[in-house]
């Protein structure tokens, strides 16, 4: 018994009725800090935060009594002050007439256990809020795109498309458990049902994605994406496009986040060129996709956009406080710039 209990993980500790300290194992030396010459002959109420040793008046009667105490949780101090966490299952010790001497406390640290619960309830609490804007950004679609819509089945595709995006980008945050998600990844996630990865080229810092940030950029991404696809640089031979990203210091040594989407298509015929950009969803300055690229995402972001619109060229600009962009502590690794 002796071996069992000192091997223990599970910090096991004897007392008497008066509360003093009479068996300390191991586990209770790791716990507590204290070793077993500091700890046997001290009051119990060392290891008892001022405030609840009301607790240790309740569970002496109880065991009076001859009460075993069902596990419970509650907080005890450390040697060093610090306090722990832990589950606590008190039952009676008997002499060998039969009477109640003291008490045997096991104690398990759950620090972790809390921890994993604190955290499990924050992110169902992002997740609840992310899918409420997720709601409200359907929505909003929905409406947008029935305006701009007259075939059933254009609308349906065109819906469908765009919660995919949002989709995407919904599985990089949870992949990450909604810690962010790499510019680069985001990127190419959202241009991979494309295709024609060849004429994609990225250039940029390493950046980790807040999660408003991956959700509004991925918007932006999906529709210029769909747009090349279908008229500018991913429609036909020859177009390219270039994304670039930097860090910059603004004004007061602000940290400053400008990208840079740069599309050309291989048309050279003015008028082919000229009848590709009339085409594109981006010559109609109500467009859902303008109005992403031109509104939503720069003021989400609490930035600036600039969209212009050329025969076989498409620029997008935008310029926002890095602080809204990246995972804060995180930041840019602005020495180490990658090419793709």
């Amino acid at each position: 018994m002796a071996a069992i209990v000192d091997s223990s993980y599970d910090a096991i500790v004897g007392k008497n009725l008066d509360s003093i300290i009479t068996d300390w194992n191991h586990a209770a030396e790791r716990m507590f800090g204290y070793t077993a010459e500091e700890a046997v002959g001290q009051s119990i109420l060392m290891l008892i935060p001022e405030h609840m040793q009301g607790e240790e008046t309740e569970i002496i009667s109880r065991i009076r009594k001859g009460e075993r105490i069902p596990s419970f949780e509650t907080v005890r101090r450390r040697k060093d002050g610090s306090l722990v966490t832990v589950s606590l299952t008190i039952s009676p010790i008997k002499n060998s007439a039969g009477e109640i001497v003291g008490a045997s406390k096991i104690a398990r640290d759950i620090t972790p256990a809390k921890e994993s619960e604190r955290r499990i309830r924050l992110l169902m609490r992002e997740v609840n809020h992310r899918v409420k804007n997720q709601f409200a950004v359907i929505l909003s679609m929905v409406r947008e795109t029935s305006k701009r819509s007259t075939d059933p089945a254009e609308f349906e595709q065109m819906i469908r498309s765009r919660i995919m995006a949002l989709s995407r980008s919904h599985d990089l945050l949870v992949t990450s458990e909604w810690a962010g998600a790499s510019l680069f990844d985001l990127i190419q996630e959202h241009l991979k049902p494309f295709g024609h990865e060849e004429r994609i080229s990225l250039s940029g810092p390493l950046l980790t994605l807040q999660s408003n940030a991956v959700q509004n950029l991925g918007m932006a991404f999906h529709e210029l994406g769909t747009n090349s696809s279908k008229y500018g640089a991913l429609a036909g031979e020859g177009g390219r496009v270039e994304i670039t990203w930097k860090v910059e210091s603004g004004p007061e040594a602000q940290r400053r986040f400008h990208l840079l989407w740069h599309e050309t298509s291989g048309v050279t015929a003015d008028g082919a060129a000229r009848k590709t950009s009339e085409r594109t969803g981006f010559g109609d300055r109500k467009g859902f996709g303008t109005v992403v690229l031109q509104r939503v995402a720069p003021q989400a972001l609490s930035g600036s956009s600039s969209l212009e619109r050329a025969p076989g060229s498409v620029k997008w600009e935008l310029d926002a406080p890095l602080e809204a962009i990246v995972v804060p502590q995180l930041g840019a690794d602005t020495e180490n710039d990658f090419s793709v």
